[in-house]
């Protein structure tokens, strides 16, 4: 026997994981077992629904919730999957709309209400171009991960059976759709479906230079029990992590590895634009803002009842001036 702590870990296929399943890097004192095979949906629903794993990356929205539901469950600063959303909004083109203000009124189909992009581009929707979110009707196509009852003032309505968001918004039936995937017709040239923001791409680089967010969709969640165990965990996994991550940023900046003839270009592009370490981890003060602000958004969407202080939600894994280089060399 190793004589190590196992914990199952459920999480996505990503590169920046990529060394801890292969076992390049190990967490300190830790055996990790790496789930891999499941998609968002099954995992988030699982590990929010049952706890069914020790450490389990989850939409920060839904975190957020079942926080504050009482759920026996911290956060590590530890953020696997971050997207701009601008370019995830869609539109019939035959709908009259011409901008982001013409939603008001409308009725907007998602999978669900709890997405973490869908929370991040009602919540930009609202602050930056005068959507107020309960000035339009939601229309689901699904459960949400975590139960809750719509307050007040908040329209959402479920599909029937056998109805398709795709096939709504392409029929004109809905007038838009915003949700975490591109729709199908989108991705099959269907003329007609647009981007609400054709320059999404333009707009978000912009909107990283006025507010320095890179919108966080995930958060790393552990068992409450096992830091309380365990107090040393918590850290040894974040340091595991980052370290992984720092691997998986040294693989991809090869030009041979990506087969992409411009992935090298489109690598510098992003370092030139979101700085050396986008996938950054810990309560930095940028995670602060970006963390504060889903929050926010999160609580004035009707979601939870109270909007803690971030050092309730995250374990303290700030190693503070140990964290330097060794001395006694």
């Amino acid at each position: 026997m190793s004589g190590k702590l196992k914990l199952t870990v459920a999480c996505g296929d990503y590169e920046i994981v990529r060394a801890l399943k292969e076992g390049a890097v190990e967490a300190d004192g830790i055996e990790l077992v790496l789930l891999t095979g499941m998609g968002s949906r099954e995992r988030h629903w699982r590990m929010a629904r049952k706890l069914e794993f020790d450490v389990c990356e989850i939409n920060v929205g839904a975190y957020f919730m079942a926080r504050d539901r009482g759920a026996p469950v911290t956060a590590l600063p530890v953020f696997l999957h971050r997207r701009f959303r601008h370019g995830f909004a869609f539109v019939n083109v035959n709908a009259g709309i011409r901008s982001p203000k013409d939603l008001i009124g409308k009725r907007i189909g998602g999978t669900n209400f709890q997405p973490a992009g869908n929370i991040w581009l009602r919540g930009i929707l609202e602050e930056n171009y005068g959507v107020p979110h309960q000035q339009v009707t939601w229309v689901v196509e699904r459960s949400e991960d975590v139960e809750f009852t719509p307050p007040p003032g908040l329209k959402i309505e479920k599909i029937a059976p056998g109805q398709s968001l795709d096939k709504m918004l392409v029929d004109g039936e809905l007038p838009a759709l915003i949700q975490p995937y591109i729709p199908r017709p989108f991705l099959a040239g269907d003329p007609r479906v647009a981007r609400l923001f054709p320059n999404y791409k333009d707009i978000e680089r912009e909107y990283f230079a006025h507010t320095g967010i890179f919108p966080i969709m995930h958060v790393t969640a552990i068992k409450q029990e096992i830091v309380d165990r365990y107090p040393w965990v918590a850290t040894n996994l974040v340091k595991a992590f980052d370290a992984a991550k720092q691997l998986a940023y040294k693989r991809v900046a090869n030009p041979r590895v990506l087969p992409l003839a411009w992935g090298r270009t489109a690598w510098e592009e992003e370092r030139d634009v979101l700085g050396d370490d986008p996938w950054q981890y810990g309560l930095t003060e940028a995670n602060r803002k970006n963390l504060s602000t889903i929050l926010g958004y999160v609580h004035r969407q009707g979601l939870i009842g109270r909007s803690p202080p971030l050092g309730e939600l995250f374990a303290d894994t700030d190693l503070g001036d140990a964290g330097g280089a060794d001395e006694n060399i």
